[in-house]
């Protein structure tokens, strides 16, 4: 049963947002103008009609329950998921106007919660009768694995004699040969199945004349990436969990071994990447009383935003387990036992230099890491000439903003909560600076997401 006594804020609706367009239009309807029959129910289930440009209206029912994150449906023919529909209604259940009174649900809202959590009873069944079924064959699991270490030995050698042939070269040849050479280079990579190889290769293509100071990047990106063809060509020299962050990083897959861990965990940010084939979402979790960090990824195909959807400042009750690997903090949702609600839960903070160290800590169990999450206590946003960075309120030291961040509206959100006085930070860490993600006022206040 979902805490229905309290509300989710208006920035964790707009954060399951698949994108500005669909948060933009979602704000729209979270009036109770185009709205009729909307309800909620204690159960944690949301529903009403919208009036469109058609002459029915479309029925939107979410289930804030769901075990897997909000569940969505709407009639509409919007692709996108959630709906702009479904954004609107959630945000008109967050206000405190009676505009969604609690009651009984429809007939046409009853059915798809009815059938939706029956599904999810069968397929509980069917996974842990599943669970006791007869593995696949281990030796033919053996020769693929094999098979594919084979060509991934063979793209890191090929790959350590092109980044030989650049270095005789002179670095000055990359910018004369253009993007084209590494594309190439990564295509190769791709063929002999290492895209995590694959994707360093493409960042280097993007080093060339990318401004100041450009010759010194390369250079330290090609000796990131030639100790990584090195870890991989002696991974079985290395310590087991060295050698799995080798393995992950050249891009084979892993499972999540570890012991389960059973937490009350609070969703402390939520963000999107993607490229022309894929959309990543990473959610940073914290264990209230395992004191972890720890961090979900999960996938949708390009232009679509990935199913599982957790709202900053929520948190429930489940079970995580980790990957394996020195450093990494990748880990697997497991069952859950509560669903998300607000909590006043806050992750314990560092100072800037405290922060800092963390970062050369994590470096150390991981030389291919680019940042670390770390939460930063009682610092201020302070300008710095062109750039921005954060300031310990009582000491003298300061993590400068990364410069992506400088022309987001993320900085200045940060900079409105703040006003001049302390605030808590939650962000990653790492060599191109501090990366604000979410951030609360000193005291008693709601987080604010800067994604």
């Amino acid at each position: 049963m979902t805490q229905q006594g309290v509300r989710w804020t208006a920035d964790q609706v707009l954060a399951l947002a698949p994108d500005a367009a669909s948060r933009t239009a979602g704000s729209k309807l979270g009036a109770a103008g185009p709205w009729s029959e909307a309800g909620s129910s204690d159960e944690g289930t949301v529903w009403g009609l919208c009036r469109g440009s058609g002459s029915r209206p479309y029925q939107t029912v979410i289930d804030i329950a769901d075990s897997t994150g909000p569940a969505y449906t709407c009639s509409c023919p919007s692709r996108k998921f959630p709906c702009k529909h479904a954004l609107g209604l959630l945000l008109l259940w967050t206000g405190s106007d009676g505009s969604v009174p609690r009651g009984p649900a429809p007939d046409w809202a009853e059915q798809w919660i009815k059938g939706r959590r029956e599904r999810a009873a069968e397929k509980r069944t069917t996974d842990g009768a599943s669970g006791t079924a007869s593995p696949g064959d281990p030796e033919a699991a053996r020769r693929r694995a094999q098979r594919r270490a084979e060509r991934i030995t063979a793209g890191a050698a090929e790959l350590e004699q092109r980044l030989a042939d650049l270095l005789r070269g002179g670095l000055a040849s990359a910018e004369q040969a253009g993007y084209g050479m590494w594309e190439e280079t990564a295509a190769r990579m791709v063929d002999a199945q290492a895209p995590g190889l694959a994707a360093r290769v493409r960042e280097l293509g993007a080093i060339p004349s990318s401004g100041p100071g450009w010759p010194v990047r390369l250079l330290e990106e090609c000796a990131l990436l030639h100790l990584l063809d090195q870890g991989w060509l002696r991974r079985e020299r290395l310590p087991d969990d060295l050698a799995a962050t080798v393995r992950s990083r050249v891009g084979l897959p892993g499972s999540a071994d570890g012991p389960p861990v059973r937490d009350r965990w609070l969703v402390l940010a939520q963000y999107d990447t993607a490229d022309t084939r894929l959309t990543t979402r990473r959610i940073w979790l914290y264990g209230a009383e395992s004191d972890r960090t720890a961090l979900l990824l999960s996938y949708g195909a390009a232009g679509r935003a990935p199913e599982l959807t957790l709202p900053v400042g929520l948190a429930f009750e489940a079970e995580v387990s980790a990957y394996p690997g020195a450093g990494q903090l990748r880990a697997a949702l497991g069952e859950r036992f509560t669903p998300p609600a607000p909590a006043r839960t806050r992750p314990p903070g560092l100072t800037a230099s405290q922060a800092a160290a963390r970062f050369g800590e994590a470096l150390r169990a991981d030389p291919w890491l680019d940042s670390h999450p770390v939460t930063l206590a009682r610092v201020i946003p302070t300008p710095d000439g062109d750039t921005w960075q954060l300031a310990d309120a009582e000491g003298d030291f300061a993590l400068p903003i990364a410069s992506s961040l400088l022309s987001r509206p993320g900085l200045w959100r940060l900079a409105a909560l703040s006003g001049g006085a302390p605030v808590t930070v939650f962000g990653e860490c790492g060599h191109r600076g501090f990366t604000p993600l979410t951030a609360w006022p000193e005291g008693i206040g709601e987080p604010v997401s800067l994604c």
